[in-house]
Order: C-alpha cells, then sequence, then structure tokens
C-alpha cells in the first residue's frame, strides 16, 4: 500500500481548520504517504543518512548553504490570510499546475498531491513547516519551508 487515507494520517488536523477550509475535491487528491512508501522517496530523493531535516548536514545536498540561492518571508502572507504563495516562492518554481509534488517533513512522513492543490492550500500546509522540503517529481527547483517562518529557495543535488 503506497498510501494512507487523510482519516488516518496523524496529522489531518491541517487540512479540517476551520478557519482554512479545503474542498472535498482537494481533499481527495491529498494522499500521505505509507511509511514504507515515504522511506524509499525520502532515501532518493532527500537523504540516505538522516531521518529529519533537523539532522541534515553537509553530507545532504539539502544540508549545504549552496544547494539553495535565496531565503524569503513566508509567514507574513501567511498571516495576512494571502490565498496566493509568496511570488518569490512561484517564480523560483515555475511548475505546471499538474505537477506531482511532495511535501516531505520526515523519511516515515510525506505527503503528495498536484501544485494546483498545493497551491490552494498550502496555508494549512505550512502549520507542518518544520524544515520541510517540497519538491516535484523530475523537477530540480526545491524549496524548504523553515519554522522560524521563512523559506529557502534552491535547486536539489544528487543523494549520496
Amino acid at each position: 500500500m503506497n498510501y494512507i487515507s487523510l482519516d488516518e494520517y496523524k496529522k489531518a488536523w491541517v487540512f479540517r481548520h476551520k478557519d482554512m477550509p479545503i474542498s472535498s475535491e482537494d481533499a481527495a487528491q491529498i494522499k500521505p504517504m505509507s511509511a514504507e512508501r515515504a522511506a524509499v522517496l525520502w532515501t532518493t530523493m532527500v537523504s540516505r543518512e538522516h531521518d529529519h531535516p533537523d539532522f541534515f548536514d553537509k553530507t545532504d545536498w539539502c544540508g549545504k548553504d549552496d544547494s539553495f540561492s535565496e531565503t524569503i518571508n513566508w509567514e507574513n502572507a501567511w498571516e495576512a490570510g494571502d490565498e496566493q504563495l509568496p511570488e518569490e516562492i512561484l517564480n523560483h518554481l515555475a511548475w505546471e499546475a499538474n505537477t506531482t509534488v511532495y511535501f516531505c517533513m520526515a523519511r516515515d512522513n510525506i505527503i503528495e498531491t498536484s501544485f494546483a492543490v498545493f497551491k490552494r492550500c498550502w496555508q494549512n500546509f505550512m502549520f507542518l513547516a518544520d524544515g520541510s522540503l517540497l519538491l516535484g517529481k523530475k523537477r530540480d527547483a526545491v524549496v524548504q519551508f523553515l519554522e522560524s517562518g521563512n523559506a529557502k529557495l534552491g535547486k536539489k543535488g544528487a543523494v549520496k
């Protein structure tokens, strides 16, 4: 089994927040991965050595400063209730609406959806911003959302 239902997901409350409702159509496209499937994706796209962003170091592409070119603030737009992701993030990613995206929180905690759904529900996802990486399938651009309210814009490197 590659996915668990949103109802079974331990942090599903972020998608049921009364102040940030999402449509049933979008909820159906938010697919938390099973721990096994998440581990495979994490190992291939994020890190073979470290299970959580707190532990990234220079052996991981995502732990290297030169993997990221710019840091911007996402929290101001979130606090203001902006429906759209900050423009800098949209410009950096420049992904099509149907791009498959992975919101990677830890080796055993990844959510798959489309970029269109992520953009519509981005405020809900930010409750889970703790060094979380937004990766696109077959895409090099990456965003790391930090708990501080900042986001690092960069390019995905090879997993060693």
